[in-house]
């Protein structure tokens, strides 16, 4: 299953542009946008790396939908993690796509432009209500008009700290930084008080980063990258001071999460992003850590943090719309989502779910809390990553941001040329 900082970012597809006369698993010729039929027929439901840890949960949503619409058959399949966006490129292109597919944005949206993706707005407006706004808008492409998946499982997480490490640099461990200016102060002062050994951050700031800090990632029409504004290069100077002060990590430039984490986990490091998950590895790895793990909101000058979400899919081009759309929107319909949320630490995304005791009221574990302050915050998160931002491009403004932090270039002319960069993959997807 995609882990919260990792796979639900998900890789996008290699600038693979899906010939428009693709056809879906139901054979030569397209599909029916219309979903007010019978709900009948084969349709084959593809999930993501989910089967090891979660088969029999699948299986029981498989056998309650053929025995509520008798006359249905689904076949689930599950892909690895490993090469999914090139398994879906590869069954776009060659016409097996299958009627229902688990994916994220940026997995949607070459499908969507390509034609492929069934538009629900279309199909299956009458479900949109039971959404969350923020979810159901999530799999839009811009440009396009539409939605194009079903919101299905959330995740966010909070922010975690190293109290010990605050006291020792003589910071207040029961007031860690709410807003950037406070984030970077105290950074500053951790690197000062440690000789630039304890850094704060781990990680150079991404996309999603630029969005929590209040900065335009691309113009309305979709059609170019915004990120480079004053607001932009405000905050990529801001961790080029870091840097220079190593109060960002030195090996933050070719941080993975999970290195990332081991750094927090050995005190090397402050603060990291993190989910519930988190909480029992602290509990096993680092006991002392565990002891002293501060909790804290996401840092945003928006108001709004950022959530991960995944989606499913109705391929266009299946021979049963009817019942491709219905099982869709029976996976993730708020019963079946807020079962599964309860097997793992992830977040329904259907409107009114995260009002459930179960995400409201506290127990006095640090495990609860993090649940209850992570589904308060998803009512109103964004996923600030754009649909249309691949991983090419992520890798762009990696190299970009890179070489201001090692004073190469100018946090301007990284950023003009990131944004020149993504600019030129955004033509050639088409």
């Amino acid at each position: 299953m995609p882990t919260p900082r990792r796979t639900f970012a998900a890789a996008a597809f290699l600038a693979l542009v899906l010939p428009l006369s693709a056809c879906g698993s139901g054979g030569d010729g397209g599909g029916s946008t219309d979903a007010s039929g019978k709900v009948e027929g084969d349709i084959t439901f593809q999930t993501w790396n989910l089967r090891a840890n979660f088969k029999s949960y699948f299986e029981g949503v498989v056998d309650g939908f053929e025995k509520k619409y008798p006359g249905t058959h689904v076949k689930w399949i599950d892909q690895p993690a490993e090469g999914y966006a090139d398994k879906i490129s590869a069954d776009a292109a060659g016409g097996t796509l299958p009627d229902v597919v688990n994916v994220s944005p940026d997995l949607v949206a070459p499908l969507a432009k390509a034609g492929l993706a069934l538009d629900l707005d279309k199909a299956a407006a009458k479900y949109k209500s039971e959404y969350l706004p923020g979810a159901w808008a999530s799999h839009q492409v811009p440009g396009l008009g539409g939605t194009y998946a079903f919101p299905w499982y959330l995740n966010t997480g909070p922010l975690f700290y190293n109290k010990s490490l605050f006291t020792e640099a003589g910071l207040d461990p029961a007031q860690p930084p709410k807003t950037y200016d406070e984030l970077f102060a105290d950074a500053l002062r951790m690197a000062k008080k440690s000789d630039g050994k304890v850094a704060t951050l781990a990680n150079i700031p991404t996309i999603e980063d630029f969005g929590r800090y209040g900065v335009p990632l691309m113009n309305k029409e979709g059609t170019a990258f915004a990120f480079d504004d004053a607001k932009g290069v405000q905050l990529l100077t801001k961790y080029k001071e870091l840097y220079d002060a190593k109060a960002l990590d030195p090996q933050a430039l070719t941080a993975t999460p999970e290195s990332s984490g081991k750094k927090f986990l050995t005190g090397a490091v402050a603060m990291n992003p993190g989910s519930a998950l988190d909480l029992e590895n602290f509990k096993k790895q680092a006991p002392s850590l565990y002891k002293n793990i501060g909790i804290t909101d996401q840092i945003t000058s928006t108001g709004h943090v950022n959530m991960y979400v995944m989606g499913v899919m109705v391929n266009s081009r299946t021979k049963h719309t009817p019942a491709a759309v219905a099982f869709a929107h029976y996976v993730t319909d708020a019963e079946h989502q807020m079962s599964f949320a309860k097997k793992v630490a992830i977040f329904p995304s259907t409107a009114g779910s995260l009002d459930d005791p179960y995400f409201t009221k506290e127990d006095g574990t640090d495990v609860t809390r993090v649940r209850v302050a992570a589904a308060k915050s998803l009512k109103t998160a964004v996923n600030y990553t754009p649909v249309l931002f691949s991983e090419q491009m992520k890798t762009a403004l990696r190299n970009e941001v890179a070489k201001a932090l090692q004073g190469k270039e100018s946090p301007e002319e990284a950023l003009d040329n990131a944004v020149k960069s993504c600019d030129q993959l955004l033509k050639q997807q088409g």
